[in-house]
């Protein structure tokens, strides 16, 4: 009697353990396949990032992922949006129920889904090398990992891509967020009442702060998350924020820990003198605020090879003000699973797929957030800028557009 042999089991490589990544991983191994992460930052990531708005999709993406929790287990549910004037007082509300939760929260329920074997931190991509049979990474430490198909989702400064695209690289986009977490518990009762069961913003002329909040590290204790955006042209007003504690100056980043006393309390100052009360209490008692520069990145392609794609912040990073990023990665992930399985013997008639799936939206999510974020760049050139920067100062259109998913037709 003839045995048959049992097909081999196909073998992906993801470059990058943040939320796309893990997305990959655990959408491919309920595929069948056989996924190895690999991360270059050593130990646990759960404790960056900050605050995430939720979008169905993403919860749908949950659930095929075999994270099927109810929306209290990953997030906080908010009834609605408010604004509030400088002195505190309530400019505008709308209802807009929503859940918010926190990156390192998220994080923590892909990661614990995904098998201990499965996933190696504390190794940097060098390069890749695609051949006609197989995909090698070659890592910082001489190591290497072999397979059928190599996921780039290693963020906006991903390896994958600028050895494949050298070309394409972020734009600064004229402004910056800093960012922020503060337990509720060390918030007054009056901030409480205020901020904490809404999606809040406050509005000072040419910025925008918004907050919301999200599950706290203590189970049954919740946080509250802010990002505020502040105009500061390139060059020597950029510069001034991104020279750390030793006189560095850095490129478009600095790790908090480096951001100079004196910049920090800056920010506090205008926090007090420009933000309504509320908002300004919650700057105030954030023990270490983080700075982010706002960029765009557009790729022309995500599929990069046969055998190579990229997803998530790799392929496309929109500014915050749209609220997808996480929903966008996780998307990208699951259409990358659909067309593998939809084409299980063509992988580039699959990654082709996968592309045509997801190139048009991330560029409507990319063009999307420019539109919200007009008002807040240093400099406004065209008049179609400049009539999205009045639309968006306006109280009722920050709280109907920002952070939802309209407006995003390819």
């Amino acid at each position: 009697m003839t045995v048959e042999a049992k097909p081999a089991v196909k073998r992906a490589i993801i470059v990058g353990g943040s939320l796309g990544g893990l997305f990959a991983a655990l959408l491919l191994r309920r595929s069948g396949w056989e996924v190895e992460v690999h991360e270059r930052v050593a130990g646990d990531l759960s404790g960056r990032g900050a605050g995430i708005v939720t979008h169905p999709e993403l919860f749908a993406v949950l659930a095929r992922a075999g994270i099927g929790r109810s929306e209290a287990e990953v997030g906080v549910a908010v009834r609605g949006r408010r604004v509030f004037a400088a002195d505190g007082a309530l400019a505008g509300e709308r209802a807009l129920p929503q859940v918010l939760t926190a990156w390192g929260h998220l994080h923590g329920l892909l990661h614990h889904a995904l098998p201990a074997g499965a996933y190696r931190s504390g190794v940097s991509l060098v390069r890749v090398e695609e051949a006609s049979d197989a995909v090698t990474a070659h890592f910082s430490d001489g190591s290497t990992a072999r397979g059928d198909l190599l996921v780039g989702a290693d963020g906006i400064g991903s390896t994958v891509r600028a050895q494949r695209l050298p070309e394409v690289a972020p734009l600064y986009a004229g402004y910056v967020a800093w960012r922020g977490l503060v337990d509720e518990a060390d918030l007054t009762a009056q901030t409480r009442a205020a901020l904490c069961d809404h999606f809040s913003f406050s509005l000072p002329p040419g910025e925008q702060m918004l907050g919301y909040p999200v599950a706290g590290e203590e189970r049954g204790g919740r946080r509250f998350n802010f990002v505020w955006y502040r105009p500061a042209a390139a060059g020597a007003d950029l510069a001034a924020l991104l020279t750390d504690i030793d006189g560095h100056a850095q490129p478009l980043s600095i790790a908090p820990n480096r951001i100079r006393p004196e910049v920090i309390a800056g920010m506090r100052s205008d926090a007090r003198r420009l933000l309504a009360p509320p908002f300004a209490e919650v700057v105030e008692r954030t023990a270490q605020p983080f700075l982010q520069a706002i960029q765009d990145l557009e790729t022309p392609r995500m599929a990069l090879g046969r055998r190579i794609a990229i997803l998530g912040d790799a392929a496309f990073v929109a500014r915050p003000h749209v609220g997808m990023g996480v929903t966008k990665a996780a998307g990208d992930a699951d259409a990358l699973a659909r067309a593998l399985a939809a084409n299980p013997h063509d992988l580039p008639a699959a990654l082709a797929e996968f592309e045509a799936a997801r190139l048009a939206f991330g560029r409507a999510v990319v063009r999307r957030a420019r539109e919200l974020g007009a008002y807040m760049q240093a400099q406004i050139l065209t008049p179609r800028e400049r009539a999205l920067a009045e639309r968006h100062r306006a109280p009722e259109a920050v709280m109907a557009e920002t952070a939802v998913a309209t407006g995003l037709a390819a």
